[in-house]
């Protein structure tokens, strides 16, 4: 008769030859994906953003999306963050008596919070039903409600706090901005870029755009140089302007592994509320681990393991299972 005790040391004994017999070779950290050739993105240049908020009520339109209020009277649509139902919004950095636009002393300036749409998205590698998806061509990271699961993971796992969750939905959906891909079909793009007045926004190819966006820091402040607008690639819609007095850093070009999303400031990135981050994504490292952990299934064996060793402690001496107890 098989007794428990006898049960228990099967299970580490068989636990530990599974173990040995599948042990996979040293996992090596994967690299970093890199943005698709034909990736598309858009260039945000803070020092040209007036603060108008065209932009945050054409996304609201295009994605058929209600208004928030944050004041009694509920007049107007008044965000004060993204959310399930924010996709877009400039934020406003203020000091001291805010006199000078673009200034860090006594200035202030606008930076605009979406969807940075990653070379390597956590959110992608953390959704475990492929809810969250990158396209291969365009590289545009789109969400999937039918497949959504409502766990949240896309949450906690973007550096950006962009996925967000629609508390009141029932069926649980997560919203966040997918670049208008929706609106490509009829010649739109996205428009936040279609309805800026300034060309603070701008749609293209990423390549086109950081090109661009380098253009414009490797030029002396206070110069005058064209401005495009709407897609750089479109009808020519651009005008003269005034060079600002750029950062020489193009946002997004490095951090995380790369974004399909840049930005340019006269302020730091960080006071305008961009995050400090390195120039790997979390989500080669995270998955290096996991692949790690579970190939061969040694984790899952580890863990039965030890609970088998767990129980068998607690089996006090002699103790044998007979018929009936």
């Amino acid at each position: 008769m098989t007794t428990r005790r006898n049960f228990l040391k099967g299970c580490l004994a068989g636990g530990a030859v599974a173990a040995a017999a599948v042990a996979p070779e040293a996992a090596s950290a994967r690299e970093t994906h890199q943005r698709p050739p034909e990736a598309l993105g858009l260039l945000y240049d803070a020092t040209l953003c007036v603060g108008c908020k065209a932009c945050v009520a054409a996304c609201k339109q295009a994605n058929n999306n209600p208004a928030e209020f944050s004041t009694v009277d509920k007049l107007w649509d008044t965000p004060l963050d993204t959310s399930g139902y924010t996709f877009n919004l400039i934020k406003m950095y203020r000091h001291g008596t805010s006199e000078t636009k673009d200034a860090e002393e006594n200035g202030y300036a606008f930076m605009k919070t979406s969807c940075m749409h990653c070379a390597d998205p956590s959110c992608v590698s953390a959704c475990p039903v492929s809810a969250m998806t990158k396209d291969p061509q365009t590289g545009v990271v789109g969400y999937d409600p039918d497949a959504c699961i409502g766990c949240r993971y896309c949450v906690a796992a973007c550096p950006f706090g962009i996925p967000k969750y629609q508390y009141d939905s029932p069926t649980g959906k997560i919203g966040k901005c997918e670049l208008c891909r929706h609106r490509t079909k009829d010649g739109h793009y996205s428009a936040c870029a279609e309805v800026c007045p300034t060309g603070a926004t701008l749609y293209g190819k990423t390549s086109d755009l950081l090109a661009e966006a380098k253009r414009r820091v490797a030029l002396k402040p206070g110069t005058w140089t064209r401005y495009p607008r709407g897609r750089i690639d479109g009808p020519d819609q651009s005008y003269e302007g005034q060079v600002g007095n750029y950062l020489q850093h193009v946002y997004g070009e490095t951090e995380y592994g790369g974004t399909q999303v840049l930005k340019l400031s006269a302020v730091d990135f960080e006071k305008v509320g961009m995050p400090k981050l390195p120039p790997n994504s979390s989500a080669a490292t995270s998955e290096t681990i996991q692949h790690t952990l579970y190939g061969g299934m040694i984790m899952p064996i580890a863990v039965l393991g030890a609970l088998a060793f767990v129980a068998k402690r607690n089996v006090a001496p002699g103790e044998d299972d007979k018929g009936g107890e």
